[in-house]
């Protein structure tokens, strides 16, 4: 999808230069994808995963794939609990843009904000009632320091994590401490 015609891109986990953001261009395919850096200066509104929420939820968007109505359910699922999350994907592109880019194949990809520890058993009441949906809802924390899956978290019992910083991915048991607590993976 050229920049021209869809002039939006999605915020990339890559380490970028001073006074840019690493960001990716969406293609018709996912093989035509492309990553970049930009100019913070150039950057004219930011919708994150949260603010697509209220966006779809003050919508009369008719669902036209799965992944986009399953988010439907999701949001009445989770409505009890005081987390904040959001959308990312093809959905997120999708809801931000306008552009149709989900398919019949599409999952629904979430992010939560957990600034603050999540209580293992809080993720595990939160990953009981999306593990059920289709297509699949894959779902990703997103602490001050990393990133890591909801259900490795709800559902491991030996305390290490697959952790995903911007500079790599590494093996640890706090998602909330500084890396120097975490080993790297095929370092």
């Amino acid at each position: 999808m050229a920049l021209h015609s869809c002039p939006w891109v999605v915020v990339r986990r890559v380490p970028p230069a001073l006074g840019e953001i690493a960001i990716g261009v969406r293609g018709n395919t996912r093989d035509m994808r492309w990553g970049g850096f930009i100019s913070k200066n150039s950057v004219i509104s930011i919708v994150r995963p949260m603010d697509l929420i209220a966006i779809y939820n003050s919508s009369t968007l008719i669902p036209r794939m799965p992944a986009i109505g399953v988010l439907r359910q999701v949001i009445e699922r989770w409505q009890r609990f005081d987390v904040t999350w959001g959308p990312t994907g093809s959905v997120a592109f999708e809801l931000a843009s306008g552009q149709h880019v989900t398919t019949e194949s599409s999952d629904l990809d979430i992010a939560i904000r957990a600034s603050r520890r999540l209580r293992v058993e809080h993720a595990r009441s939160l990953w009981q009632l999306v593990i059920d949906l289709r297509p699949t809802v894959d779902v990703r924390v997103e602490t001050p320091e990393c990133g890591f899956s909801l259900q490795e978290y709800a559902c491991v019992s030996s305390g290490r994590l697959l952790l995903r910083y911007r500079d790599g991915v590494r093996l640890g048991n706090d998602p909330w401490s500084p890396r120097k607590t975490a080993l790297g993976i095929g370092a």
